[in-house]
């Protein structure tokens, strides 16, 4: 193993630094120490200078496990304080010191490291990592680093030549963005155990799997194919870890399509600053998608304006642009530091889309490109990552889809990073002593998970859509929201918003009775811990989480228990499956919040709009309909296994009631078996989730093999409508209020009775206080939400008797539409409550 040591005048730099250097290698096990800054002043703040004794220390550390250590410096003073080091050290083992740039040179040397390399081939990696992004800007030769640079020592970087037979393989690039970083991080990682080429045919160049800066200077982009040629007696086994990388997109999707030069030239998303929006009358009533379920009314606030656009003409002298550069380079750290903090505030799915933007602040990719418009076009710092960011945007842009909802996400990282460089105030939500709903073109992450714990009670945006960081931190917050609302900006100030989450309109100055309706309801209801009927008949309310903060929020919110645990946290944004011992741990975090409470865990629900590259490695045309949730152990039964191993474990060692369900179950054969390996493994508790019309047709039979089922009526609805519950232009759909979605329910809800078994219900209709009467008196036992919702259901059900509920349930059983559904539900739900 090769140690490094990165030495820093800045100890923020350090640490960020190598934060994104190591996101590129999760769970490689890379020994890397940050010997950065001079300590703190008599305020506190961090004084710039490098150490040399702590660079000692931190090699001597190193080298009591390491067989070589590699030493990067960021600027020349640094350099000094290293070779200084050389002499203070009490270890004698190899050390290197490279001319490498420092940001670049240490994530390459890191992922070199992780690929087992020796001291030379990091070292090299290192010294050549200005590779790719030289190519790209046209540098001449002569101005590129070498890549076979001579060490300090005077020894010559490289390894040894490739041994044993060849092995050929073609693959196709199929995610949208190319071989870039992250990517190429992966190939790098899977190709440890051979020597590995790739050459992107016909006659581009090659370069090995286990250099990330020769694997950029590829060029590789979506739709080009490259020859794989590996060597070594694992060299089998590593090719079909690239093959399945390559396949799956990197988990970044796999458009058919790529991106051509027009579209990627084309306009970015929004409005032009120049058109003004149509101002929006009284009364009007906008329809978008309804993301996150709620219904209120407040006061409007836009949100505040984003940074002006630089001057685009004026040329920084050249004596000037060093300067320039580290204001990108300092304003960059800072900017990931801001982002840092309110991710560590942050839980669930909120936290990682906001380290996703912090990475993206920190990402070296928009800040070697932005320094080097200063060095060779003389651009301001401001202007530089102003262009930056409009080129990632529209390549961004072009992608369509999904990914274009991430365009905000490069809009709020550019605009921080200059109010940081200009020293203005940041954009973003404005403080207010009184409750209002935020409308917006788009909000970026940072924006949305500030409202955490603020006055703004709903979201309004005229982009976005239902995968949309929007969306999902609006759901996670408990925030009524609806996305593409066409017109919204256009909502003069001081109008009141009356916003309907569930059914995605947005009413301009409602009637008065209307808004005082909208407030009655939209109060928080404090939940005491018990659900139950106004005779008396318990109902558990239960609550969705998707890891350990997630449930310590939802025992504070005073949860009788857990009715969905998914586990795919353990899973995500790795190349391969974590070990059993890892996933006890993760899963004990979620036990240990609810001793002695029921918590229902569903297996890896990978698949779909979720895919794994070690569990979904074919293309699929319709994926919605592939292998995904328990189809996957048909390929990988070892995935399956050893989860299930893992939370008997962590069962034995917690004492909560653990349940073990299984998502997208369509036959008995399929429950049978599941069950039966469930069993074996030691779980005593065995469901499945209701998600497809097959298994609620075949529901009575299912209860023969199982002990409970849960309806997951997101799923339900998309499979029984045929609609993508993704798509915004089907959302009136994907409602489970749909007579078909209904009569399925209750049809699960007539076995379950008959069975005496349990029936839950985890899909985001059992958060909705409207329907989770009419859900009762379709046979559902419990009704698990987010713990924003728990009082709001448990004030509705205690309004309301069994036979109240059983009633409203038959007279909706009858309707032959959506909104007919609601209208009679709600009348039958009314008369019961004014008895």
């Amino acid at each position: 193993m090769i140690g490094i040591v990165a030495v820093s005048h800045s100890a923020r730099l350090g640490e960020a630094a190598l934060e994104l250097a190591l996101q590129m290698v999760q769970g490689a096990g890379v020994r890397v120490q940050v010997a950065a800054g001079a300590g703190v002043d008599g305020d506190g703040r961090p004084i710039l200078g490098t150490d040399a004794v702590a660079v000692a220390a931190a090699i001597d550390e190193l080298a009591a496990d390491c067989d070589g250590v590699l030493v990067l410096m960021d600027l020349g003073s640094a350099v000094l304080s290293a070779e200084l080091a050389l002499e203070l050290r009490a270890s004698d083992v190899p050390v290197r010191l490279v001319p490498a740039p420092f940001v670049e040179g240490l994530l390459a040397a890191v992922v070199s490291a992780a690929a087992g390399g020796g001291l030379d081939a990091v070292a090299a990696e290192a010294t050549a990592a200005l590779g790719a992004k030289t190519g790209q800007l046209g540098v001449p030769d002569d101005a590129a680093p070498s890549s076979d640079a001579e060490s300090t020592d005077g020894s010559a970087a490289g390894g040894g030549g490739p041994v044993g037979e060849e092995i050929v393989r073609r693959v196709r690039v199929r995610n949208p963005l190319g071989i870039h970083a992250r990517p190429a991080a992966l190939i790098a990682e899977a190709s440890a155990g051979a020597d590995v080429r790739l050459r992107r045919l016909p006659d581009g160049p090659d370069a090995p799997a286990a250099s990330l800066s020769r694997l950029l200077i590829l060029g590789a982009r979506q739709g080009d194919e490259l020859e794989l040629v590996a060597r070594g007696p694992e060299a089998d086994a590593v090719l079909d870890k690239l093959s399945a990388l390559f396949d799956d997109g990197f988990g970044e999707g796999t458009d058919d399509a790529a991106p051509t030069a027009a579209a990627a030239g084309s306009e970015s998303t929004g409005p032009r600053p120049d058109v003004p929006p149509t101002v929006i009358a009284s009364g009007a009533v906008l329809k978008g998608r309804g993301v996150s379920p709620g219904r209120v009314a407040a006061p409007l606030v836009h949100l505040a304006p984003a940074v002006g656009e630089p001057e685009a003409g004026a040329v920084v002298a050249s004596a000037d642009r060093d300067a320039e550069v580290s204001a990108i380079e300092w304003a960059a750290v800072a900017v990931a530091d801001q982002l840092r903090a309110r991710t560590s505030q942050a839980t669930g799915e909120t936290r990682a889309i906001l380290d996703a933007s912090r990475l993206l602040a920190s990402d070296p990719e928009l800040v070697s490109e932005a320094t080097a418009l200063v060095r060779s076009k003389g651009r301001s710092a401001a202007r530089a990552i102003w262009e930056t960011a409009a080129a990632h945007e529209k390549a961004v842009a072009a992608l369509g889809g999904r990914m274009a909802e991430r365009v905000a996400d490069i809009r709020d990282v550019r605009d921080r990073i200059i109010a940081e460089i200009l020293q203005v105030d940041m954009p973003g939500v404005p403080e207010r002593e009184e409750p209002f709903v935020l409308v917006a073109t788009d909000l970026a992450p940072a924006d949305t998970a500030a409202l955490a714990g603020g006055h703004c009670v709903a979201l309004v945006t005229e982009q976005g859509g239902p995968t949309s960081h929007t969306a999902i931190i609006a759901r996670s917050l408990g925030l009524p929201a609806v996305v593409g609302a066409t017109g919204a900006v256009g909502i003069p100030v001081g109008s009141t918003l009356l916003v309907d989450g569930g059914r995605g309109t947005v009413e301009v100055d409602p009637p008065a009775s209307r808004v005082a309706d909208a407030q009655a309801a939209a109060t928080v209801v404090e939940f005491d811990g018990s659900g139950r009927l106004a005779d008396g008949h318990r109902v558990a309310l239960l609550a969705n989480v998707g890891g350990a903060p997630d449930a310590v929020n939802a025992a504070a919110a005073r949860a009788e228990g857990i009715g969905l645990f998914r586990t795919e946290f353990c899973f995500l944004d790795r190349t391969e499956a974590p070990t059993v011992e890892e996933q006890t741990t993760a899963y004990r975090g979620v036990l240990a919040a609810f001793p002695d409470r029921k918590v229902v865990v569903r297996t890896l629900d990978a698949g779909s709009d979720k895919p794994l590259p070690f569990a979904n490695s074919d293309d699929e045309d319709n994926p919605a309909l592939g292998v995904r949730g328990l189809r996957i152990a048909r390929r990988r039964p070892e995935l399956l296994a050893d989860q299930l191993r893992a939370l008997a474990l962590a069962a034995t060692a917690e004492p909560a009631e653990v349940e073990v369900m299984a998502p997208m179950v369509a036959t008995v054969d399929e429950a049978r078996e599941f069950a039966d390996l469930a069993r074996a493994a030691g779980i005593s508790s065995v469901g499945i989730m209701i998600e497809t019309p097959s298994a609620a047709l075949l529901a009575a039979e299912l209860f023969e093999v199982v002990d409970f089922v849960s309806l997951g009526t997101n799923d339900l609805a998309q499979y029984t409508l045929a609609a993508d519950r993704l798509l915004s232009d089907l959302g009136d759909l994907n409602d489970p209020w749909q007579p078909a979605v209904l009569r399925l329910i209750g049809m699960v809800g007539a076995a379950g009775r008959a069975a005496g078994k349990p029936v839950g219900v985890c899909g985001e209709a059992g958060g909705d206080p409207a329907l989770a009467p009419v859900l009762v008196g379709l046979g559902a036992t419990s009704l698990s939400m987010t713990p924003r919702s728990l009082g709001r259901v448990a004030e509705a059900l205690r309004d309301v008797t069994e036979d109240e509920c059983r009633h409203a349930a038959e007279v909706v059983l009858q309707a032959a539409t959506a909104e007919e559904a609601r209208a009679v539900g709600a009348a039958a739900l009314q008369r019961a409550a004014a008895r």
